[in-house]
């Protein structure tokens, strides 16, 4: 069954490619069978690549992929292997892809690098994607990438995301749950959840203002908008809790859950929301292992116990990103044009998508210092693909030669190509209502 789906799959993604399909999807290919290259120039002289390298550039400067019908094959695939009342946990975070020195590249921002060797800030110049995936049932890197767009300049990661939302969520007519970091719990963002009937389980920050509903003290003047306040760094307004939990975690370390009901953000006064706080006594206290931590939710259908081995499902989506950019060279692929670059990603979510769904096919190929006892890696399951395709065959048509290319006209000389400079996004300034 599980065959099947995957032999489905690959045919209804090379109906999706409207122009160049074929050379689109040997890309796609080469992606799985070919794990030593590191360049497109390499992944080219896969042998599932049955042209030239010259193609593979054309492909993705005149190729043509149809976002929505792909978007709508990925979703119907990876429901199909889960069970009707599942509940569906989708993550929403966004990556980015330095261009330092592609000054012919349009449309780069500035993002955000850690660890930059060469800078005191760890800033740089590049493009910047945001990524929904349907996450797994238990914590690992297999991912379903439903959805991949980069995020223009002249627009947030929210904005985008909320998009994303709007497409994808209709199709999926089960109960959601999206999970996001902190940079998420925006009015805006819960608002669009609230709308489409997700649930909701984000991080918060620790100092983040919520207000309780808003108190009459006096009969005279105005209605308070803001009731009494909520923060975390002020031990004083940790008051009236709604609900407690005292447990231990997988480690058996003490874990105490406090959660408030009926709080808002200023900025958002029309949406409910309820905060939690996770206390863990064992932890380290660092960035990666904090011993305090904050949530906030639309509803309270989550209960407490839950909370933290629901949220540590979002961590695969990191696992993801770093598995597509060491192993499915994402970032090295130096294209010109975003344009390029925007169907190359597509191509990559396909190649791991496509390793999600032989991940339930249990074929994998081990190293010897590998244990069989532990749960299959994309790595190991993307050893054996040559063989599996081999067996599931491919859509595309043959190459047919076509002769020599008769190169440029004699006394032709091409101009240098256009610079951009990086876009600096400011501040937007409050309309004044006249």
């Amino acid at each position: 069954m599980h065959f099947n789906i995957l032999q489905q799959f690959r045919q209804q993604v090379y109906t999706c490619f409207e122009r160049g399909a074929d050379a689109l999807f040997n890309v796609c290919d080469a992606l799985l069978v070919e794990p030593q290259a590191r360049s497109l120039v390499e992944l080219s002289q896969a042998p599932c690549f049955e042209r030239r390298w010259s193609s593979l550039y054309q492909a993705l400067t005149n190729g043509k992929i149809n976002d929505a019908a792909l978007r709508t094959v990925c979703i119907q695939a990876f429901l199909q292997q889960r069970a009707s009342d599942e509940l569906i946990c989708l993550s929403v975070d966004s990556s980015s892809v330095p261009r330092p020195e592609a000054q012919t590249s349009p449309d780069r921002g500035i993002i955000y690098v850690p660890n930059l060797p060469r800078a005191s800030k760890p800033i740089s110049a590049g493009w910047h994607f945001s990524t929904m995936m349907l996450l797994p049932s238990e914590p690992g890197s297999w991912v379903g990438i439903l959805d991949q767009r980069r995020i223009p300049t002249h627009q947030t990661a929210i904005e985008v995301a909320i998009m994303q939302l709007r497409e994808v969520v209709p199709q999926l007519p089960r109960r959601v749950l999206i999970l996001a970091d902190r940079w998420y719990a925006t009015a805006d963002f819960l608002r669009v959840c609230r709308a489409l009937g997700c649930e909701v389980l984000i991080r918060l920050k620790r100092n983040r203002k919520l207000y309780r509903a808003p108190v009459r003290t006096s009969t005279r003047g105005r209605r308070p908008l803001d009731g009494p306040l909520l923060q975390g760094t002020r031990p004083e307004t940790l008051t009236g809790v709604d609900e407690s939990f005292v447990g231990t975690d997988e480690k058996g370390r003490a874990v105490h859950l406090t959660r408030w009901n009926g709080l808002h953000f200023q900025q958002g006064r029309d949406v409910e929301v309820a905060v939690v706080r996770v206390m863990r006594e064992g932890a380290k206290d660092s960035k990666r292992d904090p011993r305090e931590s904050w949530f906030v939710q639309l509803s309270t259908q989550t209960a407490l116990p839950l909370i933290a081995p629901t949220y540590a499902l979002r961590f695969s989506q990191e696992h993801a990103y770093r598995f597509m950019k060491q192993d499915l060279l994402w970032t090295q692929a130096h294209v010109r044009m975003p344009e390029q670059f925007e169907r190359w990603s597509l191509l990559v979510a396909l190649a791991l998508n496509q390793l999600a769904l032989a991940c339930h096919l249990g074929q994998a190929e081990y190293r010897p210092w590998e244990s069989k006892q532990r749960s299959l890696t994309p790595r190991q399951v993307r050893r054996i693909m040559p063989s599996l395709l081999a067996r599931l065959g491919t859509p595309a048509c043959r190459c047919q030669p076509r002769g020599n290319s008769p190169g440029r006209a004699c006394g032709f000389h091409p101009q240098p190509a256009p610079r951009y400079p990086v876009i600096l996004k400011r501040k937007r300034k409050a309309k004044i209502e006249g």
